[in-house]
């Protein structure tokens, strides 16, 4: 069993892995194998509508995204982890996601799907930061990613959304937040695992 976490933010080491990483510890305890991605290392070209994905289920640009592809597709677990900038996720990710305009053509335009996991197992997990304690602030965001999670045929199955961090090592002044965030992986994945 596979869980993928896609860090986000370009600053390393900052709330948001800190949380990716408490989760990823979570479900390596459960029992899975994980991989950890930092985004802004990739230097992914964003989509430039080409459409060749359309017609081949491929995306013509040649560049870091093309092995993540692979990655996504075995993973059985994607979280998603994306400090909030400006009501949603950062450029980076925001490359990543419209990038992955393959694998909803494949679905949705070529009917197919070749995604290697268990296709009714699969399941998506988002964490984000904000900065500010809007009501909304998460809104665009979750909004972005739970299309995102679609596209990959993985259910939306949980969220930590952690309000009021800013500065570097804020969320370990929060009271609950990093313990959440080991919980949710080890649940996500204990809760795929019993399925098998």
């Amino acid at each position: 069993m596979k869980v993928l976490g896609l860090y986000g933010s370009p600053r390393k080491g900052g709330n948001t892995q800190q949380l990716l990483d408490k989760f990823l510890q979570g479900a390596q305890k459960a029992g899975a194998g994980t991989e950890k991605v930092f985004v802004a290392e990739l230097k992914i070209t964003p989509c430039m509508e080409y459409y060749a994905c359309m017609k081949t289920g491929n995306c013509s640009i040649k560049d870091k995204m093309t092995p993540l592809y692979d990655r996504i597709e075995r993973a059985d677990i994607i979280a998603l982890a994306s400090p909030i900038f400006f009501y949603g996720v950062t450029a980076q990710v925001k490359a990543l996601i419209d990038r992955c305009q393959v694998f909803w053509a494949r679905k949705y335009i070529l009917k197919i799907c070749n995604l290697q996991s268990a296709i009714c197992n699969r399941k998506g997990f988002f964490i984000s930061t904000a900065a500010t304690k809007g009501k909304k602030v998460f809104e665009g965001a979750k909004l972005t990613v739970k299309y995102f999670f679609d596209a990959l045929n993985a259910e939306y199955s949980g969220e930590l959304l952690v309000r009021l961090v800013a500065e570097r090592d804020d969320v370990k002044k929060h009271p609950t937040a990093l313990k959440e965030a080991y919980k949710a992986g080890m649940k996500l994945t204990a809760s795929i695992k019993s399925m098998e």
